[in-house]
């Protein structure tokens, strides 16, 4: 759940005292804020606006790596994929439980769940690595990039999973 892991970045934040330098929640509403604001992909200008400087809190102590501008953009358009896909899923849920419906075991929404339950598992098992990649443990980095990549993959899962459920959920 997306609250899960905003609840587990902002605990990383706040006990290292780097409440604005470690993403979080906050950091996530002046995003989806940037994207109304200026479009979709506009992370250049979302950046620059002064209305969203927080945005850049976190990325202050990459700023003298070559390819910097690079590596905050794609971070910033996984991070938005990340928040859209996991809205929509909260929704379909949201649904889900509104109808009051049961399911049995072999029901695709199931699959959805196991998946939305390994999600979670994988973000509180990793979630140490954002505090160790913030101060510059590069093989913490490297398994953080994975870690991110896994959440990726079971995101884009669950989001086919979606489409398999019957049309009154979806």
């Amino acid at each position: 759940e997306l609250h899960t892991l905003w609840q587990n970045e902002e605990r990383a934040a706040i006990s290292s005292g780097k409440l604005n330098e470690i993403w979080h929640r906050r950091h996530d509403y002046w995003l989806l804020a940037g994207i109304v604001l200026h479009g979709y992909a506009r992370w250049t200008d979302i950046q620059n606006d002064g209305a969203f400087g927080v945005i850049n809190e976190p990325f202050k102590g990459e700023a003298s790596k070559g390819n910097f501008l690079e590596m905050k953009n794609k971070f910033l358009a996984r991070r938005f994929k990340l928040l859209e896909q996991a809205l929509v899923i909260e929704e379909q849920l949201r649904r889900a439980a509104y109808l009051n419906m049961t399911q049995d075991p072999s029901h695709p929404a199931m699959a959805l769940n196991t998946r939305f339950a390994e999600v979670e598992c994988l973000a509180e098992s990793h979630q140490h690595l954002s505090k160790e990649s913030l101060a510059g443990n590069k093989p913490a980095n490297a398994v953080l990039h994975k870690v991110l990549n896994q959440l990726e993959e079971l995101l884009s899962d669950m989001k086919a999973d979606v489409t398999r459920l019957p049309a009154t959920l979806s």
